[in-house]
């Protein structure tokens, strides 16, 4: 028993988790997954290491567990950074892909945008929702830090100035367990959040009808783009062709790094109620039917 006390303590602290062998990470999962099932059978077997379930229209958390535990959110960071564009640009504007696109790092997910590429800035924030683009993000975070600065900025600098407007939008929303260092998601030990936070951020980008539009489609058509593109959406809840499909799901936003583990921000409506889901550091086929399984828990609530 003081064994698994002390397992469990560590869990709860995500800096002494990332030094645990993966053996070990792997029994506490086991020991959560295991005592999850206990505490609400409806839920048995879910693999997220923090998840929850939100009603969008009252922000009322129908069931949350470890919500409020330091996790890091992967590419679902795109979810913030969309809003602010959003809040801040114009979705018709068109953006020049610039010196940011040199940032890219090896095997990182891409919208496949090159240095000299225009599209509008609605055209960009699907390229990093759906195909989740770190580079659409750079771009996208150039454009408002240089938008709001009215300077010309290094893209390091941009993107380190948009990272405050990040975190300033996160703690307005009540995210205040979160901290964010860069748009994308990309890991880095001082960029984390909460699933309680994220649900509170996702609240806020749904309620943006332009976020809500492209969230919710499996593939988005350019509109504006110099040159015609399609984004093909990752969320495998949304994909009338995919095992994994829910009916009703608009969205939101996957995300996976190896730190992070496989995470998912979804979204669903049936008869008029819609919900939102937050799963943290799942497996890569548990990240979907976690999120089915809050989606069912939560409609039948």
């Amino acid at each position: 028993m003081a064994i698994l006390v002390i397992l469990l303590f560590l869990s709860n602290n995500l800096q002494q988790l990332d030094n645990l062998s993966p053996r070990a990470a792997s029994f506490i999962n086991k020991i959560e997954t295991k005592w999850r099932g206990v505490k609400t059978p409806e839920l048995s077997g879910v693999e997220g290491k923090a998840v929850l379930v939100m009603d969008q229209a009252t922000g009322k958390v129908i069931y949350g567990d470890n919500d409020k535990q330091k996790m890091y959110p992967a590419s679902t960071t795109k979810i913030l950074t969309a809003l602010i564009v959003l809040e801040k640009g114009e979705p018709g504007e068109m953006v020049t892909i610039g010196q940011e696109a040199r940032l890219r790092t090896a095997d990182e997910s891409t919208a496949g945008l090159a240095e000299g590429d225009r599209l509008s800035v609605k055209d960009l924030v699907a390229a990093m929702m759906l195909p989740s683009g770190n580079d659409a993000a750079r771009t996208a975070a150039v454009y408002i830090a240089e938008k709001e600065t009215g300077q010309k900025l290094d893209p390091e600098e941009a993107i380190a100035y948009f990272a405050g407007l990040m975190n300033q939008r996160a703690k307005e929303l009540g995210a205040k367990k979160s901290h964010f260092v860069n748009p994308h998601g990309l890991h880095d030990p001082d960029h984390y959040t909460t699933t309680r936070d994220m649900a509170a951020i996702a609240k806020a980008a749904m309620s943006n009808e332009i976020f809500k539009d492209i969230v919710s489609e499996a593939i988005y058509y350019s509109q504006n783009a110099e040159e015609p593109a399609e984004f093909h959406n990752r969320n495998r809840l949304i994909q009338s062709d995919n095992e994994w499909y829910f009916q009703g799901a608009n969205g939101i936003k996957t995300g996976y790094t190896e730190k992070a583990g496989y995470c998912l921000v979804g979204s669903a409506v049936r008869n008029d109620r819609e919900l939102i889901t937050v799963v943290l550091h799942s497996t890569e086929l548990g990240v979907w039917s976690d999120s089915i399984k809050l989606l069912n828990y939560g409609f039948q609530s």
